[in-house]
């Protein structure tokens, strides 16, 4: 098999680690393995298959004779340097929020809209993690029958916002259970340990936030139907990893409770743990480290014509992030993209 070189932009960051993870655990066919971040990070030693590999400071020479290239860095670090990697040969899958709105760059996630990587010009975009564990479990129930709305709640991770986020939860936890009334908040406007904080990203004009736009945005053009109505809240939680959703959708037509149990059983990436007489259903501490996207508690609406509820759990690094990414790396190689 045909080896390739792969960087990973945002080695050290948690989406990086866990990108290297992945590449390692899904036997990626790797040449060699470019690790590259901030001057910070620049000369670190990491680890991946048993070898250390030195990181390096990101510049716009760094994509030279790179294949693929992993951007976790954020969306200005994208914009700068995903065009240097692309006029270097490379191809992008860029985990920001650069381009996912571009028209020109397909947003995909390989087991909803696949066939959209055919039309990449150098960069594809990875989908919000929130976005990729819904439209997961979503899509083999609009084919069965049209969405017509989606109202969903989620209770996010704060390994979302980074390693500075995870550091805070579990510094300001051990503080809050010593007997601390007040603690410092740096990350989040407040403190997140033993709190619910109804706001990720900041508030925009119609009074929603950045976040939950995404969700809005993102899963009207995975989805390929810009008319699905669609409102999101989200919520930051003090859970470490994985991304909860309480999602209700109303159908054009009426979807059987044993009709959905069938198709997402069936789906690919998703797993149904549904079985509420025995207390069984999807959590965050068993999603962590996983790869698919779990779901449970699924049950009719009553107040809506044609309406389902779901929730939906999945680990926000692995699915909704790494896996993902490397999953259209994978998609690449199937296709002979590269």
């Amino acid at each position: 098999m045909k080896e390739y070189n792969v960087a990973i932009v945002g080695a050290t960051g948690v989406v990086g680690k866990e990108m290297r993870k992945v590449l390692e655990q899904r036997d990626f066919p790797i040449n060699k393995l470019k690790l590259l971040a901030s001057a910070k990070s620049a000369g670190r030693r990491l680890t991946f298959k048993r070898t250390g590999v030195t990181v390096e400071k990101l510049t716009k020479d760094s994509f030279r004779g790179v294949d693929i290239a992993l951007f976790s860095a954020g969306a200005s670090v994208s914009k700068e340097f995903a065009p240097h990697a692309v006029k270097a040969g490379a191809i992008v899958i860029d985990n920001s929020s650069a381009f996912r709105m571009d028209e020109n760059v397909p947003l995909v996630v390989p087991e909803v809209n696949p066939n959209d990587i055919n039309s990449h010009s150098g960069i594809i975009a990875n989908p919000n993690c929130s976005t990729i564990q819904m439209v997961v479990v979503l899509k083999p129930l609009y084919d069965k029958s049209r969405i017509k709305r989606i109202v969903v709640s989620t209770y996010q991770a704060v390994s979302g916002t980074g390693k500075d986020a995870v550091e805070e939860l579990l510094s300001q936890s051990g503080r809050v259970l010593s007997g601390e009334r007040k603690v410092e908040a740096n990350v989040y406007p407040y403190q997140i340990a033993f709190n619910l904080l109804p706001q990720i990203d900041v508030f925009i004009e119609n009074g929603y936030t950045k976040e939950e736009m995404k969700m809005v945005n993102e899963t009207r053009k995975i989805m390929g139907d810009s008319e699905i109505g669609i409102s999101a809240t989200c919520v930051r939680v003090p859970i470490l990893v994985s991304h909860s959703e309480a999602v209700n959708i109303e159908t054009e037509k009426k979807i059987t409770l044993s009709e959905v149990r069938k198709i997402l059983g069936n789906a690919p990436g998703v797993k149904v743990i549904d079985d509420p007489e025995k207390c069984v259903y999807p959590m965050p501490v068993f999603a962590a480290g996983t790869d698919a996207c779990y779901v449970g508690r699924i049950r009719e609406d009553k107040s809506v014509e044609n309406g389902l509820n779901l929730w939906v759990v999945s680990d926000n690094l692995r699915k909704g992030a790494a896996l993902n990414a490397v999953q259209i790396a994978e998609l690449l190689l199937e296709r002979n993209l590269l």
